[in-house]
């Protein structure tokens, strides 16, 4: 590897340091993006926070998994929020 590509290299590593280190997330934030991840709908994720700042994020997280565990439901956030604003 020449001179040049070991130094792109070393400050895109410095780069990808910095943003990991800037990012601090509330509690509520690291659960609502927890559950746009099981839930496999990432577009959604903004109104997944704002639920776990509001509700128990505990019963959040399980009715989450839960419903990721079950293969024949399609659209796994709408059958979430369905079941969310059911009870």
């Amino acid at each position: 590897m020449d001179e040049f590509a070991q130094i792109g290299k070393d400050y895109f590593k410095t780069l990808k340091e910095r943003k990991a280190q800037s990012r601090v997330y509330l509690e509520h934030q690291l659960t609502g993006l927890e559950i746009a991840r099981i839930l496999n709908d990432e577009s959604h994720k903004s109104l997944y926070i704002k639920l776990a700042k509001d509700l128990n994020n505990e019963k959040l997280l399980g009715l989450a998994k839960t419903i990721a565990e079950n293969h024949r439901i399609r659209n796994k956030g709408a059958y979430f929020m369905k079941l969310l604003y059911k009870k």
